[in-house]
């Protein structure tokens, strides 16, 4: 049995339900703990009751240290701020042995068991690197640090939970979304986990986090039912457990963002219709069972003013832009 923690609100939940269901093809024995950021979504997580899950609100899970920070962070920084809480909250209130936290726009092709599996007696606490491409690693590395937190495993046990109550005290006190002294939200404090600690796996699998930043230095292909990827410099071969399609972005008339890394045609037709149309599909479910849900995930246009011209631009050039 493998066990599991995330976390989203309704904006984010058509994602989160995606995520899970590639979760029940992919694995044969999980259990979630789905922590909900808002009422709408616990309510709507409440009433579909999805198997092998457990349902969080936020009045269960948070605590004073956490209220106290919520009001100086964005929706955004707050949920990052509470990653960490998360997996501690699962650890210190269900008698599991292990806890993954695993982001919500993640989307299984294989069991993640490989990789939980590279932990041993020595090594309890398992961390995903975003092996950047050349030009992704030049602009981003410095900025959101050689590690993602995507993908992380807690061991149960002393040691593991003592870095895990650290990281949470760093979230606590710094968590946002800008680089500021050698830190980016929640995720920069991981680039020292192997340096300082022992008992830290980096995990080597080549398939833990196929993602935008990572995509053009692998083919990528199936074969029977198995989504698998070619390194394009070493030709080494492998099965992709999971994708992490960050920054995908619906906008309106049938418009979707796809971000700044390029994502190259094939990649696109592949992976990334197949997941929108997943997406669109459970939205329409949503929509259709709940009358308190409408399209939550849609955005009519980007916000601030900068952020309106690039997309005008990405328009005008098809850089990144998907029309379905």
């Amino acid at each position: 049995m493998l066990y599991f923690c995330t976390l989203f609100d309704s904006f984010y939940l058509s994602r989160g339900l995606t995520m899970y269901e590639s979760l029940k093809v992919s694995c044969a024995s999980f259990h979630i703990y789905i922590f909900a950021f808002d009422e709408l979504c616990f309510q709507i997580l409440n009433d579909l009751h999805p198997d092998s899950a457990t349902i969080i609100p936020l009045e269960k899970f948070e605590n004073k240290q956490l209220l106290d920070v919520k009001k100086e962070r964005t929706r955004a920084e707050y949920c990052w701020t509470c990653t960490s809480s998360t997996i501690e909250y699962v650890l210190a209130n269900f008698n599991v042995p292990a806890c993954t936290y695993i982001d919500a726009d993640l989307y299984f092709y294989r069991s993640p068991e490989i990789l939980i599996n590279e932990l041993n007696q020595e090594k309890t606490v398992l961390i995903t690197e975003h092996r950047y491409s050349l030009l992704s690693k030049l602009y981003e590395e410095k900025r959101a640090g050689r590690f993602c937190v995507q993908f992380v495993t807690f061991i149960n046990e002393p040691e593991s939970r003592l870095i895990l109550k650290h990281w949470i005290s760093q979230c606590i006190e710094w968590c946002y979304a800008r680089y500021e002294d050698g830190k980016f939200g929640d995720q920069k404090y991981l680039d020292e986990w192997p340096v300082k600690y022992n008992n830290v796996k980096i995990s080597e699998h080549p398939g833990a986090g196929i993602a935008p930043w990572n995509i053009i230095q692998y083919h990528i292909f199936r074969r029977s039912d198995s989504l698998m990827g070619i390194e394009l410099k070493t030709g080494k071969e492998f099965d992709i457990v999971f994708f992490h399609f960050h920054f995908v972005r619906f906008m309106d008339n049938g418009i979707v963002d796809l971000g700044w890394n390029r994502i190259p045609g094939d990649i696109q037709d592949y992976l990334y219709i197949p997941y929108i149309n997943k997406i669109k599909e459970t939205e329409h479910n949503l929509e259709s069972k709940f009358n308190g849900y409408k399209a939550r995930f849609y955005a009519t246009q980007p916000s601030g003013f900068k952020n309106y011209i690039k997309f005008v631009l990405k328009k005008i050039s098809g850089f990144n832009i998907i029309k379905t």
